[in-house]
Formats: structure tokens, sequence, C-alpha cells
């Protein structure tokens, strides 16, 4: 496979980028410092394509047969993919890479083997690990939770797999760490204690915080929210529950949120409103690209192609001044009858590509400036007078109430949101 140029918008090439120029400048950085594009390893090098009514349709094992060669041949094919995408990160589990040993420590061991390969790799290649994570939640003793099971001895579990997983982010220079709660969370009270569970997952993300710091790791503590898959009821149900949740347990310093916008969907909400809702509490971190199905209500994980939702995520992030410690991964996988190498690649060049044309957009929003105007103008009462001293806290019930009561008419303009979309669209196809 060839290495994947970029051809301008013109180009008929589908194994090129047309949008997607890595030098090319926004607002005084490149396109790929922006952007920062990592490779999911459980998509692109794990995932067969199966889904819960089928087995896979595209094979993983790379022409291998024994557990820690293909765990090898898999690394080996992410970095020349990563290589020919121009992608300069990537992100993984534990499980992904490296295989289930017999025993606990026969699987940490083998996740040790395998850190020192991909440390190789990486010094060959310039490419970098943008974060690591543990996976507490496919394996069966985790169907109920891991830092919130009710067996102590998988809560103990779990902080070895955290322990080992943190250890190697810091040895491949990982700048962030991701918990996702893919099991913490219930599905009915009839079994459940809440309180105790919610007090242990604060005591797992405090000891892995603490933990964390004194071996050295200077990053951002992610993490993701999800509202539900696989439980009914998840203790990371949306931005807003994390950031009050994180809050309470005085974590809010360390960790950010790695927001993804399938998740965001199932949530009820926009992607823009999570993204906006972490910036505005300054715990944005990270971000999982992809998009969900709006006709159906599971986890679809598709490569994003929604250019009005890839616009609006970019107006947050030039807004948040760029992800310090995060990225955009790619939580993303072909569909199941996109079963070839090449679709896996077009995959990657669609996402890729959708971001580029996106902060473009919206970087031409911003320049445009009449959006901005048009939220400043609405909200001016704010600037002076009352309102002044309302944002200031210079004001008490009272006065607000005498002021009130001294009102002699009140206008309440229109919000022209159709006004406001149609900018985005003249915009948008100018």
């Amino acid at each position: 496979m060839k290495p994947i140029e970029f051809e301008g918008v013109k180009s008929k090439n589908t194994m090129a980028f047309r949008h997607y120029n890595p030098t090319e400048m926004i607002q005084g950085k490149s396109m790929k410092e922006h952007l920062k594009f990592a490779m999911s390893y459980w998509h692109t090098l794990c995932s067969g394509l199966c889904d819960m009514f089928g087995e896979g349709t595209l094979e993983k094992t790379y022409g291998k047969h024994a557990p820690m060669d293909i765990a090898r041949a898999k690394a080996d094919f992410g970095f020349e993919f990563m290589k020919n995408l121009k992608i300069e990160y990537y992100c993984f589990h534990d499980t992904d890479i490296a295989p289930k040993g017999d025993t606990l420590g026969e699987t940490l061991e083998n996740v040790g083997v395998m850190v020192e390969y991909l440390a190789v790799k990486q010094k060959q290649t310039g490419i970098k690990l943008l974060w690591g994570t543990a996976d507490a939640f496919s394996d069966k003793m985790f169907m109920a939770g891991a830092a919130t099971s009710p067996s102590a001895d998988i809560f103990a579990v779990t902080a070895a797999k955290i322990k080992t997983a943190i250890d190697a982010t810091i040895k491949l220079g990982g700048t962030g760490y991701v918990f996702w709660g893919g099991r913490e969370g219930y599905d009915t009270l009839l079994n459940t204690d809440m309180e105790l569970e919610l007090n242990n997952l604060a005591r797992m993300l405090t000891m892995a915080r603490d933990y964390g710091r004194k071996a050295g790791f200077k990053g951002d503590f992610f993490i993701e929210p999800k509202p539900k898959e696989p439980t009914k009821h998840q203790y990371d149900f949306d931005t807003a529950t994390c950031i009050g949740f994180l809050k309470a347990h005085g974590l809010d310093k360390d960790f950010k949120l790695n927001i993804e916008a399938n998740h965001a969907t199932l949530a009820g909400h926009t992607f823009r409103h999570e993204i906006a809702t972490a910036r505005i509490n300054n715990m944005l971190g990270s971000i999982d690209a992809n998009q969900g199905d709006m006709l159906l209500g599971w986890d679809t994980d598709q490569f994003p192609s929604d250019i009005y939702e890839a616009t609006y995520c970019m107006l947050e992030l030039l807004k948040a001044g760029g992800l310090k410690n995060g990225g955009l991964n790619f939580d993303a996988k072909a569909r199941r009858q996109s079963n070839t190498i090449k679709d896996l690649y077009q995959g990657y060049i669609l996402g890729m590509d959708t971001y580029a044309l996106g902060i473009k957009i919206a970087d031409r929003i911003i320049k445009d400036g009449r959006i901005d105007d048009f939220v400043a103008n609405r909200y001016k009462s704010y600037k002076s007078g009352i309102g002044q001293k309302i944002v200031k806290g210079e004001t008490n019930i009272e006065e607000l109430t005498k002021y009130a009561l001294d009102i002699k008419h009140i206008t309440v303009e229109s919000g022209k949101q159709e006004y406001l979309e149609s900018i985005i669209n003249q915009l948008m196809f100018c």
C-alpha cells in the first residue's frame, strides 16, 4: 500500500485526501497540530467486524497462529497503516495489544512484553501513544462491574490491570490515560448498593490518580461518558454527570473528559453540547471521533461523515484553544459489509477529510463573525447597568425586586434561529 497523499478537492482518487492537508495553516497552527488524529487499536487491528447476530467478516490474525505472534503482527500492520495515513498517534486497551494468559500474572506479563515491542516500533517510526487504558469490561468476571463490582477480589484485579496499563502509558510516553466505565453501572436497584458502588468508583479513580502521579505520569486522566450499553444505568451517563461526580470527589483538577460523538447521541444530546459542556468547565480533554445512526438505538461506531457535526465540533475545539494532552481518536470501525483492508483505509480517509473540512468551515464561520456578533448582541444587557451588576455579583435579590417593579415594558427579542442556520449553510457551501 502506498502512502495516502493530499490531492485537493477536485481529486476523484478514493485513496487520497481531498481536504486533509497536514501542513495547511489555520489560526496560526497546522492542520495536523489542530487535529492530532489517532488510530484506535481495538477497532482497527482487532475487530473482525462481527456483530451480536453474526461472526466476523474480516480476518485479523495477520497470517499468524500463536497468540503472541498475532499480537506482534497486529503491531507491525498498525504502524505501517498509520505511516501510510500520516497518523502520528494511537490508543489502546491492554487486551488489544497482548493476549490473555492462563493467570492474571501471565496476562500482565504479556502486556509488558508487547509494551517493549511497541516502544521499538515508536522509535522506528516516530509515531506516539496518545492514551492507554485497561479493559475492565469484556471478561465475564466484570459482568457486575469492575471498580463497582460487589466482589472485592474483582476490585483488586481491576486495580492490577489499571496499574499495568498506567505503567504502559508512561513507558510509551502517552499524554492521557482513559477510564471508560463499560460495566460501571447497574441494571436493577433490587440487587445494587448504589452508594457503595459510587464511593468505590471514586476510591479506584483516586488510587489510580495517586499511583500515576507517584510513578511520574504528567498527563491528564480522562473519563469517557456513556449513558447506556452495556448496563441500563451507567454511572458515567454524560458530561455533566461526570463533571459533577469528579468535583464531588475532588478529582476535577487531574481529570478531564474524553467525549465520544456516538455516546452523546445515546445520551440524547448533540455532540456539540457535550463538548461545549466540557469546554466551559475547563474539562475538555480528548475526543473519540465517530458517529452513530439516528435510526438505530445502539453504539454503531461509524466513521464520521456528517460535515455539520464535524464543523460544530471544530468550532468548540477552536474556542477551547485545542486539545493539550488529547486528540481525535477514531473510535470507529468499517461497516460489516465493508470487509477489506482497502475499506479500512477509506474509512479513515473519510473521517480525516470530514474533520479537515469541518475545521476549515469552522474557521470560516469565526472569521465571518456574524454568529459571534449576534450572540454577543443578544446578551448585551449584561454588559452595563443591572445586568453588569448581576454578572459581577454586586447586587442582591432585594435590589433586583425593586428594579423589576420599576420596569415599564419588557421586550423579548427574536432568537433568529432560521437566520443563523442560513448563515451556516451559506458559509458551508460558499
